[in-house]
């Protein structure tokens, strides 16, 4: 690995760490904050509801990250202008999908008794219908926000791109707080958060205009053709939202049905809790997929080879560690946190936190197939995986409660896990072998004394290095 990698590694690391800890931040002050002002019935059917906008991301998640890959692998071989003709391609093709799904969500709404449909008693049907629609146009129109941070990725950027999200976010969730804490309802807090949400991503296409000279915001670059070429990929990486939607908000419903919203706050409440060690794995995601991106673009096989080892190793050890801490200190938090509103269960907590560790291994080595758009076989496998925990999930929250609730997601994590690591080996030319004898090997390089090291004799032509394109 070449010093300008690693630093932008450190860099990045640094960046995703201060996402993460903002999105952490987040849901650890979301359940307590929302309970102090509404009622634990209230708080359920809003997390129900609010869950169901995010279905509407999938018609364009992919496309922001299929073009985002293109685009950092045609500028590593010095094509900009086939950047610029991905990126502005992409761009309309969103806007013209999120223009007929807006179309196609207001039909449905005006028709369709959501409250009822939903299960839900607390929130009208009249207000329920505004949140989905709120929150429907924001979501759709942020999938914008993913190309935007693609131009910044292509040329090595991506850190700087990642903090500029991450304060969004904040601000974005800082505004729905006020607007609870003035005792507004869910309607008028949904509508705060998509108004926030919507100001970022005009925002954020400002610092893009400014920063990237190269990039235009236009139809002349664009083409037909190199929008139906992002279609498979794009499609294929949609069934990842798809997935984790069933996978978070597909069994929250499963629980509702099975045993009612009160155990819907008790399950969601321990599962942010065990996503702590999920979140780091997450972290530890983006901050090596950029650069398998860029190793790969440029055929560099044995930089992309040793960025899978190092990845994983990681992912497996930050996941470890934080399990066995959450472990001993997971379920005391837990009661305080909700403030006595939520048991301390040391079980539902155990078996959430075994999840994360199946978790950590597949998701970090599937990064490399995604990074290089390679990813359509897997995208299958998750959904299918995903939709059967869903099924199970129901049954065995109704024969055993939260416990079966929680063992049910362990069917997804073993699936992926045989399907994900053969396919990346592949990719990167490696044996299993020899991946699992890099994963007790520990390069000096990578050591923590040595990062901090390095972070710390890091003078400013390392900030000049991030400005270069690649």
């Amino acid at each position: 690995m070449d010093s300008g990698t690693k630093k932008r590694l450190l860099w990045s690391l640094l960046s995703n760490w201060v996402s993460r800890l903002s999105s952490t931040l987040i849901q650890l002050v979301q359940l307590p904050v929302f309970l102090h002002f509404w009622s634990m019935t209230l708080y359920g059917d809003w997390l129900i509801v609010t869950g169901i906008p995010t279905y509407l991301s999938f018609s364009t998640t992919g496309f922001g990250s299929v073009a985002g890959n293109e685009m950092t692998m045609m500028v590593a071989r010095d094509d900009r202008a086939g950047a610029l003709r991905v990126f502005q391609s992409c761009w309309w093709l969103i806007v013209a999908l999120c223009a007929g799904i807006i179309l196609l969500l207001s039909g449905a709404l005006y028709f369709l008794p959501a409250a009822r449909l939903l299960g839900i008693g607390n929130i009208s049907e009249s207000d329920t219908k505004w949140i989905i629609f709120y929150l429907g146009v924001s979501i759709l129109l942020g999938q914008l926000e993913q190309l935007l941070q693609s131009a910044y990725r292509s040329i090595a950027r991506y850190p700087y791109g990642s903090f500029v999200k991450s304060l969004m976010s904040l601000t974005a969730f800082a505004l729905t707080l006020v607007a609870v804490a003035l005792h507004q309802g869910p309607r008028i807090t949904a509508l705060v958060f998509a108004c926030a949400n919507i100001a970022g991503t005009l925002f954020l296409a400002l610092l893009v205009k400014r920063d990237i000279p190269w990039i235009e915001f236009g139809f002349r670059h664009a083409s037909v053709a190199e929008a139906r070429a992002l279609v498979r990929p794009a499609l294929a990486f949609m069934c990842f939202p798809i997935g984790n939607a069933m996978n978070i908000q597909g069994t929250q419903m499963a629980v509702n049905y099975a045993l009612g919203s009160t155990s819907v706050v008790i399950f969601a409440a321990a599962r942010t809790v065990s996503r702590a060690a999920l979140q780091m794995v997450q972290l530890v995601n983006g901050t090596f997929e950029p650069e398998m991106t860029l190793a790969f673009g440029a055929h560099k096989i044995e930089l992309t080879r040793t960025l899978h080892r190092r990845a994983c190793q990681l992912a497996l050890i930050v996941a470890l560690v934080i399990v066995l801490g959450l472990m001993t200190v997971g379920p005391w938090f837990l009661n305080h946190w909700s403030r006595g509103h939520v048991p301390p269960s040391r079980g539902l907590l155990s078996i959430l936190l075994l999840v994360v560790v199946f978790f950590a291994l597949w998701s970090t080595s599937s990064t490399l197939m995604t990074a290089t758009n390679q990813h359509q076989k897997m995208a299958v496998v998750y959904v299918l995986a995903t939709a059967l925990t869903c099924a199970v999930c129901f049954f065995f929250a109704y024969w055993k409660g939260l416990y079966g609730a929680a063992a049910s997601l362990l069917i997804s994590e073993c699936a992926m896990n045989l399907c994900v690591l053969p396919a990346s080996l592949r990719i990167a030319q490696d044996t299993f072998p020899a991946f699992l004898a890099s994963m007790f090997t520990f390069p000096q390089s990578l050591k923590p004394a040595a990062l901090l090291a390095r972070l710390r004799s890091s003078k400013p032509g390392l900030e000049n290095d991030m400005d270069n394109p690649v």
